[in-house]
């Protein structure tokens, strides 16, 4: 199988985490004060740099752990003859990288409802997670350049819009001394109680806010994530006229506002399927800066709906096709 680069500007979700500056300069604090103190605690082992991941463990081991790290996965299985030349060079090129991303390597033998819940059909293939968003980076045995490129724009994109910093490395740590994902600041139960109260109320605006000022301090806060989705996306469609928004739609196939206008109303009268198939067709039809629009859009539906929703893993896939 040839190797099919996927560009990270095409799939990263920048809705997924706010306040990705605060986010970072906390990270770059923690690795500042642990480079004085040389190595404190908490910092990793390199052998701690490549994980075995099963089913059982995936969602503390990735899904966790990508909130404090890019979690790069190497499909693999031990038939596969490309996954034995691949799968070494990631495990080098972790321990390189020297804590900015994580590998995990997940067995499709004994793991096949991850390979079919990523929508793996051919090894070896790897992909990332980010702040818990899943995202395609290329499949077959790629070379060494190609693979470098993928992380580093991997990295860079975590970095700058997500605010993961990485792991602290201490080669003299003692392996399997990996610590468990940060506990969220918190409670944050009287500021999401105040968001919830605001979409009572009908104030959207507030409840925006209130889910904004929850991930200002935690931006991992999934239920202030989910919920400044919903919130947004009831801001965007109120006032709309539903019958003039579907006119223009069906009018203008090709234009990115006013499909992404009538996505939103299929999505808030619960046709999420008709909701991504539209902005998927969309994406298929336009460039640039309007096809990236679309792109941004779709993924911030995929929020609203969650990511363990069947049709938002079918559309990631769908949505993949069309960008490559």
């Amino acid at each position: 199988m040839q190797p099919r680069n996927m560009s990270m500007s095409g799939v990263v979700d920048l809705a997924a985490v706010k306040a990705a500056q605060e986010a970072k300069a906390k990270a770059e604090q923690a690795r500042a004060e642990a480079a004085r103190q040389g190595g404190a605690p908490g910092a990793v082992s390199p052998a701690d740099l490549v994980i075995d991941v099963d089913e059982a463990g995936f969602e503390h081991e990735v899904l966790q752990r990508s909130t404090e790290v890019p979690v790069v996965i190497d499909f693999w299985a031990e038939w596969c003859e490309p996954c034995k030349q691949l799968s070494p060079l990631l495990e080098r090129l972790a321990v390189e990288y020297s804590g900015r991303f994580l590998l995990a390597k997940i067995d499709v033998d004994a793991n096949q409802m991850l390979m079919q819940q990523f929508g793996v059909q051919g090894i070896p293939a790897v992909f990332a997670v980010v702040a818990g968003q899943a995202l395609p980076l290329f499949q077959g045995a790629a070379g060494e350049a190609q693979i470098r490129e993928t992380l580093d724009q991997l990295v860079a994109v975590a970095e700058q819009r997500f605010g993961l910093t990485g792991l602290t490395v201490d080669p003299d740590a003692e392996a399997g001394s990996r610590p468990a994902p940060a506990v969220p600041a918190g409670p944050y139960d009287a500021l999401l109680e105040a968001a919830v109260q605001a979409l009572d109320a009908g104030d959207l605006g507030g409840a925006v806010q209130a889910y904004k000022n929850v991930l200002n301090e935690d931006p991992a806060n999934s239920e202030a994530k989910l919920g400044l989705a919903q919130a947004e996306l009831l801001q965007r469609v109120q006032g709309a006229d539903p019958q003039q928004v579907r006119k223009e739609a069906a009018e203008k196939p090709a234009d990115a506002r006013a499909q992404i206008a009538a996505a939103d109303l299929d999505l808030v009268g619960g046709h999420v399927e008709d909701a991504f198939g539209r902005l998927i067709e969309t994406v298929q039809r336009t460039v640039g800066d309007e096809r990236d629009t679309v792109r941004l859009r779709l993924l911030e539906l995929f929020e609203v709906v969650g990511a363990e929703d069947p049709r938002v893993a079918a559309a990631r896939r769908a949505l993949a096709r069309a960008l490559f």
